[in-house]
């Protein structure tokens, strides 16, 4: 793997510094410290509508007053490829009602595309994404560096990968025999290192406009166990590189509470979605299942809950709907009762 340690180090003491200068006021760390009794306390999480682009352009006056009605604190839009201008005016569009856009989702990029002028290309719009998000006053976006199709892989709850802890490098993907899945770890791992260098490129651009690239893994098949994610998240050893982490995106391959441990403090969002596994299979507890309405899977958000507290997450949630006819007094009131005081 090509890894330009002294350049890592370098980006990771500047971004230290600026975080150190100003982005923990912003009320979005994941470990907001109580300064005033010396440790942590748990804190509400702050309520958030995840929106597609189609309906990112359609926010109005009449939404806002809507969603401010519900006890909503934000926004998490996806419309990154609008001019500066039109940013600006949908923040001040979003603060004249005191809600925030606190993220800004850009979604996948093929950074493993054989094609490297799209490589390239791809980049540029995380940079431009970036950008937008500096002027919608969000303190981060959500980014999907790579994915992988039409290649026999395991079952999801089947993975049991062994990787190299310093390179992360695949060996094997399930126990036994590996020879069906020689192709995917190939890709696997080809999608690791270009995926590395690709958020490497976009970290000088994510530390000048104070904004966190926020690693998502939405079954893109690749990084699908929780330790293998949160490795990939912390090999950055960047507080400018942080995990946004879905909680019923990966329940068919573990229990939502593994990924939260494994990912712990580096988590720098959250979204909200449920899923109900049908059958439980494997080890770590995922299955296959559906989707279904916030609170009605099999997700336990008691235990969530728990885990969150252990490692220290009171940050923003973006409520994103896959299933059901839920109103948005529905969503707030659900948040509020499992992730409120």
């Amino acid at each position: 793997m090509t890894t330009n340690t002294s350049r890592r180090q370098f980006l990771g003491a500047a971004a230290t510094a600026i975080v150190a200068g100003g982005l923990s006021s912003t009320g979005d760390s994941i470990a907001a410290e109580n300064t005033a009794t010396g440790g942590w306390k748990w804190q509400p999480l702050r309520k958030a509508m995840y929106l597609p682009e189609a309906a990112s352009l359609k926010v109005d006056d009449a939404y806002c007053e809507r969603l401010k009605k519900a006890g909503f604190d934000g926004l998490m839009p996806s419309h990154w490829n609008i001019s500066i201008e039109e940013a600006r005016k949908f923040r001040l569009l979003l603060e004249k009602h005191d809600l925030r856009n606190h993220a800004v989702c850009r979604g996948w990029l093929t950074t493993n595309s054989p094609d490297k002028e799209k490589v390239v290309a791809d980049i540029q719009t995380g940079e431009k994404a970036l950008r937008t998000a500096a002027a919608m006053g969000a303190s981060s976006i959500l980014l999907v560096p790579a994915v992988v199709r039409g290649i026999t892989m395991p079952d999801p709850w089947d993975f049991e990968i062994d990787f190299d802890p310093k390179t992360l490098f695949v060996k094997s993907v399930v126990a036994g025999d590996n020879a069906p899945f020689a192709d995917y770890i190939k890709a696997q791992n080809y999608a690791t290192e270009s995926s590395i260098r690709a958020v490497e490129t976009l970290i000088p651009t994510a530390a000048k406009e104070g904004v966190i690239i926020g690693l998502e893994n939405v079954w893109n098949n690749l990084w699908c166990t929780p330790e293998y994610a949160a490795a990939f998240v912390h090999s950055f050893d960047n507080p400018w590189v942080k995990a946004h982490f879905d909680l019923g995106n990966h329940t068919k391959y573990s229990r939502c509470e593994e990924w939260l441990k494994a990912l712990g403090r580096s988590i720098v969002k959250l979204d909200l979605k449920d899923f109900a596994v049908k059958e439980f299979k494997g080890k770590r507890g995922g299955g296959p299942g559906e989707w279904a309405p916030i609170g009605q899977g099999t997700v336990d958000w008691n235990n969530v809950r728990k885990t969150m507290e252990e490692i220290r997450y009171s940050g923003w949630i973006n409520l994103e709907p896959t299933a059901g006819n839920q109103t948005l007094d529905e969503y707030a009131a659900f948040v509020d009762e499992h992730f409120g005081v």
